[in-house]
């Protein structure tokens, strides 16, 4: 079909006109005309979001990705003959995974095949992904169904991921740069992706549900064991509390209402007690359920993997955005708490903490998880400019970001001013690396705007005094390589070892540097950079040695010294570690 051809199709259909398309199809061009005001005869080039942006959307699917993984892989070497690319998108369509053969970088990087393409139907048209994220159902969009003249070569084919409470998370797309003509020839890439994006909803589930029961279905008792079609996670009262996305169909299939929070036997002649009949130990066959409604499945329980143990009072959950930024260091933990509880309001929010800290990654994360999504401006203010300031007048509302606010001068301090008091509907966050700002009149920060910009304080503590750098640095490797390289056990103790006076973002720089130097697919000592080994203060011997564990070979590598010096100093202060 020509470029002449495509757009007078889609006229025809505005009109009204049947052109054999599919409704899906149709549907989704008129919302590109209609709704987004898009163009049909211009050839928009693939959105590719920047790198800071794709961080963040990878940040806030890290748990998904890990999950998804070891599946993906599988499937990528099942098609990856037939040239076919695997992309894994996040719910707001930006792709956060991708395999795809390197020999075609480029083209597939132009056609948007590629990490960090943002998919989403209002920007890219009538596409796989966008298409699945607004209908939420598995779509394959070939060739001319698309509504942009870039990508009507291309063919794909997506299928919704659902988290365990039944909300959209994520799209697994299978796209071709060129297919065969007939849309039936995507039929075998509608079955792979379904099925695996099924099976990463139930490994998400078993992952997600550990301290719960699992009830597994099948209209099949060959297939219940190994490839079940859908699952519920009860609780210690059957309700159910986890579900993949097809429970749904298995269970209630003429009712829209969420299963979640109902109980298991209002559905199935069943309750808890009768689960352990339905574990491994009975021919499958014998393992029949029966619904309220009259049909029957095969059903296989999973018991819990962890015992439940009664909490006085459990800690708040946090929002997924804060997940990524801490392992399991108290202070941290804490600290994240807090910034959660204080997200859902307005106050503004000060960020104290050494450069390199991570303050502005966890600005972004309170806005996030602050509500709908707004626009976040970030304003450095070491020389801001008044005519700066003055640009946000039109800005979108929601979140202010002062970097380093001890450095405004006086001229952009009145500037700020003069923004905040028109503009209500600017939150601000400010971050600072002198703990004086806090004190009004301490610095040369203005009292009016002290009491606008410092309100709770966020104290985040350098990575030297932090418990979780093993957990940082596996995180961040990942991310770096996708899990492609790993550490030599002499490189990790090494790392856990530094003292990192650039804090997070050295670290950072640290295993870039590492990563460009490794050849093999093992990071050892050789590849890594030399240490900067500054003086630690003798008042912080406590705190580092809280942060190793006590183990003073760490603490002797992080401080620079012999463990026989720390061992001395232990000594004289009368330190002991903690019962």
């Amino acid at each position: 079909m020509s470029d002449l051809e495509h757009v007078t199709e889609i006229d025809r259909v505005l009109r009204g006109q049947e052109t054999g398309r599919d409704t899906l199809v149709t549907d989704s061009w008129r919302r590109c005309i209609e709704t987004y005001g898009m163009d049909p005869t211009r050839p928009d080039p693939a959105h590719i979001v920047p790198a800071s942006q794709l961080r963040e959307h990878r940040e806030q699917a890290e748990r998904l990705v890990a999950t998804a993984r070891s599946g993906l892989r599988a499937l990528f070497r099942q098609v990856a003959g037939q040239n076919y690319v695997l992309l894994l998108a996040d719910a707001k369509g930006v792709c956060v995974d991708f395999f795809g053969d390197p020999r075609f970088e480029d083209d597939l990087r132009q056609a948007g095949l590629t990490l960090g393409s943002d998919w989403s139907e209002d920007l890219a048209g009538t596409c796989g992904v966008g298409s699945c994220i607004v209908t939420g159902e598995a779509v394959t969009i070939h060739q001319g169904d698309h509504f942009g003249l870039a990508h009507t070569p291309l063919s794909c084919t997506s299928a919704p991921i659902y988290d365990t409470c039944g909300q959209l998370t994520a799209v697994l797309d299978i796209s071709l740069l060129r297919s065969p003509s007939p849309k039936s020839s995507q039929n075998l890439a509608m079955n792979l992706v379904r099925a695996s994006a099924r099976r990463i909803e139930m490994a998400n589930l078993m992952a997600m549900t550990r301290s719960d029961w699992v009830l597994r279905f099948s209209t099949s008792p060959e297939f219940l064991e190994v490839d079940p079609e859908a699952a519920v996670a009860l609780d210690g009262s059957g309700r159910i509390v986890g579900l993949t996305h097809g429970a749904q169909a298995c269970l209630s299939p003429e009712s829209s209402d969420s299963l979640i929070g109902q109980r298991i036997d209002s559905l199935l002649h069943l309750g808890v007690d009768d689960l352990p009949d339905l574990m491994r130990g009975r021919p499958t066959e014998d393992r029949v359920l029966h619904l309220r409604d009259g049909r029957g499945l095969f059903g296989h329980a999973i018991a819990p993997q962890t015992v439940r143990r009664p909490m006085r009072s459990a800690p708040p959950q946090t929002p997924e955005c804060f997940a990524g930024l801490a392992g399991q260091d108290p202070a941290m933990q804490g600290l994240l708490q807090k910034a959660a509880r204080l997200a859902a309001g307005k106050m503004p929010v000060l960020l104290l903490g050494e450069t390199g800290t991570g303050k502005e990654t966890l600005a972004r994360a309170i806005h996030v998880a602050g509500g709908p999504p707004r626009g976040f401006h970030a304003l450095r203010c070491a020389g801001l400019r008044p005519e700066t300031v003055a640009a946000l007048e039109e800005a979108k509302a929601g979140t202010l970001f002062l970097k380093g606010v001890e450095d405004l001068d006086e001229a952009a301090q009145g500037a700020l001013l003069k923004l905040l008091d028109r503009r209500e509907d600017l939150r601000v966050i400010a971050s600072a690396r002198d703990r004086q700002v806090t004190v009004p009149g301490a610095t040369g920060l203005r009292e009016d705007l002290h009491f606008r910009a410092v309100g709770a304080v966020l104290d985040l503590p350098p990575l030297r005094l932090r418990s979780d750098v093993d957990w940082l640095i596996e995180r961040l490797l990942r991310r770096r390589t996708a899990g492609e390289l790993q550490l030599s056990p002499a490189a990790r103790a090494e790392l856990a070892g530094r003292d990192w006076p650039g804090n997070i973002r050295e670290l950072q720089s640290t295993l870039d540097t590492a990563v460009s130097l490794c050849d093999g697919r093992v990071v050892d000592l050789p590849d890594l950079p030399a240490r900067i080994t500054p003086p630690t203060p003798e008042d912080d011997l406590e705190a580092i040695l809280d942060a190793c564990g006590w183990n003073m070979a760490r603490a002797a590598r992080r401080l620079g010294v012999n463990r026989s010096t720390v061992l001395r100093r232990v000594r004289k202060s009368g330190l002991t570690p903690p019962a």
